[in-house]
């Protein structure tokens, strides 16, 4: 949106109005549809007090909004060169293209300092300087992975790609960890024999041992997400360009851990200095305490398993008291208000108000610029009546939450005599999109009769008012206004050979007006359009109006009955029904809790015969979000479970494996508590995602304990249970923390542009790993030493000379 021009001249802006409609459509249109609002005689806008124009721009479907924005300036840089005297420069209202550069900017932050936190734990684990690099090098191989298939497939990079490569960060260098961390032990082990063998030969061996590990881990984490896709609407459209990013990434560090990794190890690691030293000081003193720990823990495992099962239990439980939400509120930098005067009001009244709405909130001191809109032309896309006000208000950053911001801003408003509706511009046109009203909550009425619709909408509002956080309720304005009506004789008609249609056509032009050419000045074309004056379209005018017969001229009250009456300002129908909405936005309160309220309104008090609600908005989708979720979820784990079942033959340890994903949920729902986050979409997502990568730490540990009695002749027992886990602790701890830690740029600034629907998921992974891994320390290698004997021993039976 922009302000092309503000004046206290209105001769000047029908002047500046007839040069955008002109020259600057045509300049615009191989990028953009324009439309200037107002047209003059329709509408008027204001900024800081004084007239203005304001040029709304409409990116086309697969239009890039930044280079859209750019050919805006280029051509109101033009038109600004020749604008008239006492017209100010043009300057922006509302740019798009400033919310998607700040979410963009911001993802890209999150991105590079994710980077650098992998590479602190990874040195931290490794204290080394050439293990560190091996590693992060599947990081930028990963993402120019990702970014040729975006190119092949025409996908863009935006918000929502960065988030995916934002969340997958920290996954990039799991696969190589646990191969170069392989690789490091084997050459150790092989510089300490007798009989050491050649570099090549150890380092192939030791990919080859966690090879399968690693496929099937990443082959897990990708299924998961592949229900996702089917996501449709809005959310399928959020959260698929994510999943794309997210799977494309983590294939391509899996190849390059089976390819360059064991490259480079077998470059830069064999003639280490400190190939000869143990482990790093952080890693043995984490050993120490690990042994401890299960030395403990053995003869307790009973009761750690009733109390890990119990703890899982009351996280379940406690979803259902979480508060809920269809995505979690943007950031725009931008508020929408609209008000909403009585049909009727005259253009002079509704802009005084609206002049007024403008000073008014321009007091809140977070409050920038204030651009307005009264009434909007017929040839625009949302044409409105003068009685409508729509405002953009560019807001500073600030210290104040924003919904005390909003809060003021509702306050100061409602001195008015108006109905106020506060958003913002793309979250208005989402939920316009979810129920065809721009609020969060559209509550539906529909009936036959307009009066009873108008009735029960009334007791409706008064009702929903009672609710605790319901905000901005109104009424759709539905309702009478004065009307002339002309109704026609037919017999007078026919007696003075007048056709009745014709009669019809001839007042529509006459009181409504008619183009009939158009004139062109210069560059500038003008429509001509006639029609009767203001003052002879009153009711006296009217009845004297001389209309031509074939027995000459007959005023028209003769041949017509005419009266002064009033008639619905609309009729609105939806499905073949006619209905009214009582829409509403709730004040940052929980949306499920309020939406419950409503409900049990609407079952308190039946409606009349033939009429019937329909309550509809965010929590809609919402709740056709979760359940489908849902669904895709059992779909995933049902994926996961086949898959670990053909790998180890066995249905104890696939399960055993699995229950990692609800150790997970455990810190998932105790960081989604500490974060004050809803239960979203996002979040819903999250804990999909975490589903695949929760399973990567009991694959590892599982496979290693077979491979230990398959290949280095060990036994089932408590020793064989603790070396495993110890050996497999360093890569563990190393994947499951710089995936989290990675994460930790998007957990902060949860209401930065950009990160407001990848905040939740990070909380979910992040808490979900954390849970997972502490607790997967201890409870995978208990659960397998008191069901895993048998089936390994079946596995060993049926082994075969390829590593687990």
């Amino acid at each position: 949106m922009r302000q092309i021009g503000r004046t206290t001249r209105i001769e000047d802006l029908r002047s500046l109005v007839v040069s955008v409609n002109d020259g600057q459509r045509v300049l615009l249109s191989q990028v953009a549809n324009v439309g200037v609002v107002p047209a003059i005689r329709r509408g008027d806008a204001g900024y800081d007090g004084k007239p203005a124009v304001i040029l709304s721009v409409q990116k086309q479907p697969g239009a890039d909004s930044v280079t859209l924005t750019r050919e805006v300036e280029k051509a109101i840089a033009d038109l600004s060169k020749s604008r008239p005297a006492g017209v100010e420069a043009p300057r922006f209202l509302f740019r798009q293209a400033d919310f998607i550069e700040r979410s963009v900017g911001n993802v890209e932050e999150a991105l590079r300092d994710g980077a650098i936190l992998v590479a602190v734990v990874l040195f931290l684990f490794l204290l080394n300087v050439r293990t560190t690099l091996i590693s992060l090098t599947a990081i930028p191989v990963s993402l120019l992975a990702s970014a040729l298939v975006f190119r092949y497939f025409g996908l863009s990079i935006n918000t929502m790609t960065l988030g995916g490569l934002a969340i997958a960060i920290g996954e990039l260098v799991d696969d190589a960890v646990v191969g170069v961390e392989n690789v490091l032990r084997r050459l150790k082990l092989e510089r300490a024999s007798a009989h050491p063998r050649p570099v090549a030969e150890v380092i192939a061996k030791a990919t080859l041992e966690v090879r399968s590990a690693i496929v099937y881990a990443t082959v897990i984490i990708v299924l998961v997400f592949v229900p996702l896709f089917m996501l449709p609407g809005i959310e399928g459209r959020l959260f698929t360009p994510l999943g794309v990013a997210y799977v494309v990434s983590i294939l391509a560090s899996m190849v390059v851990s089976v390819t360059l990794t064991p490259v480079l190890a077998y470059y830069l690691l064999p003639g280490m200095k400190l190939l000869g030293h143990g482990d790093s000081p952080l890693v043995s003193w984490l050993k120490r305490q690990d042994a401890r720990l299960l030395d403990w823990s053995f003869d307790r495992s009973r009761g750690l398993l009733v109390a890990a099962a119990a703890a899982v239990l009351v996280a379940g439980a406690s979803l259902a008291f979480f508060p809920r939400s269809f995505l979690p509120p943007f950031n725009e930098g931008t508020l929408t208000v609209s008000l909403l005067l009585e049909p009727g009001t005259s253009l002079q009244e509704s802009n005084r108000i609206g002049a007024l709405a403008e000073q008014l909130v321009m007091k809140v001191p977070e409050v920038t610029q204030v651009g307005r809109r009264t009434g909007r032309a017929e040839l625009d896309e949302h044409a409105e009546g003068v009685h409508s006000t729509e405002m953009e208000v560019d807001l500073a950053p600030s210290d104040r939450p924003r919904d005390a911001v909003i809060g003021e801003i509702r306050a100061r408003l409602a001195a008015l005599p108006a109905v106020a509706n506060v958003g913002q511009p793309i979250s208005h046109r989402l939920d316009h999109l979810l129920s065809g009203v721009r609020a969060q909550i559209a509550l539906k009425v529909y009936g036959d009769d307009l009066d009873t619709l108008r009735a029960l909408a009334e007791d409706l509002r008064a009702r929903m008012a009672r609710i605790p956080g319901v905000t901005d309720l109104q009424i759709e304005k539905q309702v009478l206004i004065p009307q002339a009506k002309i109704r026609v004789d037919y017999a007078e008609a026919a007696r003075h050979g007048v056709a009745p249609g014709a009669l019809l056509r001839g007042l529509e032009q006459m009181i409504a007006g008619e183009r009939i050419t158009q004139l062109v000045e210069g560059n500038r074309r003008f429509d001509l359009v006639t029609r009767l004056p203001e003052d002879g379209r009153d009711m006296n005018s009217l009845s004297r109006l001389p209309i031509e017969t074939p027995l000459g001229y007959a005023p028209l009250s003769r041949l017509a009955d005419i009266e002064d009456g009033d008639g619905p300002n609309q009729i609105v129908r939806e499905n073949a029904r006619r209905r009214i909405v009582v829409s509403a936005n709730t004040d940052g309160s929980d949306m499920a809790g309020v939406i419950r309220a409503i409900r049990a309104e609407l079952v308190a008090r039946s409606m009349p015969d033939g009429y019937f609600t329909s309550l509809e908005g965010q929590f809609q989708a919402q709740e056709q979000a979760t359940r489908l979720i849902g669904a895709l979820a059992l779909v995933s784990l049902s994926m996961i479970f086949p898959v670990l079942y053909g790998r180890y033959r066995s249905t104890t340890l696939a399960l055993i494996i699995m229950g990692n994903i609800p150790l997970a949920l455990v810190g998932s729902v105790i960081a989604l508590w500490l974060s004050g986050q809803p239960l979203s979409v996002a979040a819903l997502v999250g804990f999909v995602t975490l589903a695949g990568i929760a399973t990567r730490n009991g694959i590892l540990k599982i496979s290693h304990y077979v491979n230990l009695c398959a290949f280095e002749g060990e036994q089932f027992g408590k020793p064989m249970i603790v070396r495993g886990s110890l050996e497999r602790l360093t890569p563990v701890l190393m994947t499951a923390l710089v995936a989290a830690f990675a994460l930790v740029p998007l957990m902060t600034s949860a209401d930065a542009p950009g990160k407001e629907v990848l905040h939740p998921v990070a909380v979910v992974i992040f808490g979900g790993l954390v849970s997972s891994t502490v607790l997967d320390t201890v409870l995978t290698p208990l659960m397998f030493w008191r069901w895993g004997e048998k089936p390994l021993r079946r596995l060993l039976d049926a082994r075969s000379s390829e590593s687990y």
